[in-house]
């Protein structure tokens, strides 16, 4: 495709450039000639008594040769000779008039006339030498060439063929890299594919770190992970947002790293003073997330998952939609799969006592938009993750991950 569009883009400027070209050749030529013939007659000099009769004799000759209109004026601007072609007599009325000439450099015009004729006005400042440029001007020479069909056809021709070439030579270029371009592609492609991969092992590794420290399986982080994922979806996020949801939510308690074992293993109620420590999880979290580069975007549910709705959360108390939404769906993710799961201190609950504490705590502990959505996915979720072991639960989660991070 941008071989193509270079095709198209080059073909025609080949094209004008050919033809400008083509046009230079033909006044270079034409201002060769009258030059030679100018001199031949000496009608340089416009200063000589018998200067309009040698203007006349040189005008007459150079007209039906190169040019159709010749025009020879004096130093002053006076017209002392010209001469026309049939041709030329045919197109003077349609050709734009001008003053008295003054230049010092010559110069042409391509002309297209309304009946379709195309003349090329030649102005050409005369000089006792066709190369010292700072001599005085003599006098001045105009000719039209009328274009006969030939050389239009021959201009046409030969503009077509250097287009055509530029826009082949830009498609044969393209099909040349293509292969080049696919095969980079791939390979880059491939490159990413085991970048992210070793980005999710990680992830992976920090989420069993911590389910080990906590007396757990991984199996929680995978749940919980994918039932984030699943609300997500029904609410419409994707990308960059789907993909720190998982990420934060997977890494929700990678703070918990930080916690002395004799708090976090603490088989007992923790008292105020363990309590708080016990809190400081998760401005740690967010601290190593937050260095993780890539990590980045977890922040949000690893530094919020604690808040609540009303604002009774911790660690900054934010309440309502002050509280990122990533960190609110997954604090219902969370919670539900806290009370239906089997942890070392308690029994799962049935999932319409689980249900119960979670409906009871919308607009207090979860924001009411994300149980709206919740609710009527909820027991599809608990019955698909009743028969999930911890492999079959991350297999889930890897297919979602696929899904929104092989984007």
């Amino acid at each position: 495709m941008v071989s193509f569009i270079l095709a198209c883009i080059a073909s025609p400027l080949a094209w004008y450039v050919a033809r400008e070209n083509a046009e230079q050749s033909i006044v270079s030529l034409a201002i060769e000639e009258s030059g030679r013939l100018l001199h031949r007659y000496n009608a340089i000099d416009m200063d000589t008594p018998d200067a309009v009769a040698k203007a006349h004799d040189a005008a007459q000759t150079i007209s039906g040769g190169m040019f159709d209109i010749v025009e020879i004026y004096d130093a002053h601007g006076r017209k002392l000779a010209a001469a026309n072609t049939p041709e030329g007599k045919a197109v003077e009325s349609s050709l734009p008039h001008h003053g008295r000439p003054n230049y010092t450099e010559a110069f042409y015009r391509s002309t297209k006339l309304p009946n379709g004729v195309w003349a090329l006005r030649v102005f050409v400042p005369l000089r006792n030498s066709a190369t010292d440029m700072t001599l005085p001007v003599t006098g001045y020479f105009e000719g039209v060439r009328v274009m006969p069909a030939w050389q239009q056809d021959q201009i046409f021709s030969s503009a077509l063929t250097v287009a055509l070439m530029v826009g082949l030579a830009a498609l044969l270029c393209g099909a040349a890299l293509y292969p080049v371009v696919v095969h980079l592609a791939a390979d880059n492609v491939q490159k990413t594919h085991e970048v992210l991969d070793s980005h999710i092992s990680m992830m992976e590794a920090l989420g069993r770190a911590i389910a080990k420290r906590d007396s757990d399986t991984g199996a929680h982080n995978y749940r919980v992970a994918w039932i984030a994922a699943g609300i997500a979806e029904k609410m419409g996020i994707s990308g960059n947002a789907m993909q720190a949801l998982i990420a934060g939510s997977f890494l929700h308690d990678v703070g918990k790293i930080g916690i002395p074992d004799a708090i976090l293993l603490k088989p007992g109620k923790l008292d105020d003073t363990e309590m708080t420590i016990m809190r400081t999880h998760v401005n740690q979290g967010k601290d190593i997330v937050l260095g993780a580069g890539w990590l980045d975007g977890a922040q949000d549910v690893v530094a919020a998952h604690h808040e609540k709705w009303n604002g009774s959360g911790y660690p900054e108390q934010l309440s309502g939609d002050s509280i990122p939404l990533s960190a609110r769906i997954f604090a219902v993710a969370d919670v539900f799969d806290a009370l239906c799961s089997k942890r070392p201190y308690k029994e799962p609950m049935s999932f319409e006592a689980s249900m119960a504490i979670l409906e009871k705590d919308t607009g207090s502990h979860f924001d009411p938009a994300v149980m709206a959505v919740f609710q009527p996915m909820a027991r599809a979720i608990y019955d698909q993750l009743a028969s999930c072991d911890e492999e079959a639960t991350r297999k889930l989660l890897q297919d979602r991950v696929k899904r929104h991070f092989e984007q």
